[in-house]
């Protein structure tokens, strides 16, 4: 009791406004953090990982330092470093993809240009895959991560283009079931399974596999979905559980470039 008190006594000595700016800065990390991981098997990690290191070092200073105990302060110092360690080979996924994200904005890159240059690979695959009525869904990541239905399809990682899209989806190949996630400008998954909607459509229109998948993943978080009909050709887009069909191609290029990050 003694030693928190003696703690806070020398806190309390400390400027208020510098106190005030560590907390702050803290506190923007830590919620960018959790914002970042929202919707992410690593959300409950990260969670768990933080109350180990703020137990771990309030046991370190508070009473494992005052007592002396050098040999405990030294293992214990080793077991938050190997927690560090552990954390950051279990968050490889989400670290990869804030590095590609910090890569991908500011001065480091022509950013605008790439974003051009996505839109017109996507506006034309989609538009070619119309043409010829191969059916194919393509899910947008945006702020909520879809890590979890990644989980459940095929990784590819690559940069978008119209090729690769129409060789994913070409009816035979090993990758054209299912959907594909684009998180940027990188073609991340195909191959993803998605929940389903129920059956019955929006004005008495009976919707297909493809049109109810993208109705439940959009559902669930902010992502966006471009849908070709194999059917008829029609192009949907779905956003926020809401169906948009016969999406033209001016008005598919106006919404991507309004909603790729």
């Amino acid at each position: 009791m003694e030693t928190l008190v003696d703690y806070l006594s020398r806190v309390a000595s400390y400027d208020w406004w510098r106190v005030a700016v560590e907390l702050l800065f803290i506190g923007l990390v830590v919620y960018w953090a959790v914002d970042f991981l929202e919707g992410t098997r690593g959300e409950r990690l990260f969670r768990g990982v933080i109350f180990i290191l703020i137990v771990g070092f309030i046991i370190l200073k508070l009473v494992v330092g005052s007592l002396g105990l050098e040999r405990l302060q030294y293992l214990y110092s080793g077991f938050l470093i190997g927690v560090l360690i552990i954390a950051v080979a279990a968050f490889q996924p989400e670290v990869r993809r804030a590095m590609m994200r910090i890569g991908q904005s500011g001065f480091w890159s022509a950013s605008s240009q790439q974003l051009s240059k996505t839109v017109e690979e996507l506006t034309s695959a989609v538009m070619d895959l119309s043409a010829v009525r191969i059916g194919a869904i393509i899910v947008i990541e945006r702020r909520v991560a879809l890590g979890e239905f990644i989980e459940t399809g095929v990784r590819v990682d690559a940069a978008v283009t119209a090729e690769l899209i129409k060789t994913i989806f070409h009816p035979g190949t090993a990758l054209h079931d299912m959907a594909v996630i684009i998180r940027g400008d990188r073609i991340i998954a195909a191959r993803v399974q998605l929940p389903l909607a129920e059956a019955s459509g929006t004005s008495g229109i009976e919707l297909g596999s493809r049109h109810r998948a993208a109705l439940g993943i959009t559902a669930g978080s902010d992502a966006s979905c471009l849908v070709v009909s194999e059917e008829t050709g029609i192009i949907s887009i779905v956003e926020n559980g809401k169906l948009t069909r016969n999406v033209k191609e001016d008005e598919l290029k106006k919404y991507l470039t309004k909603k790729l990050p």
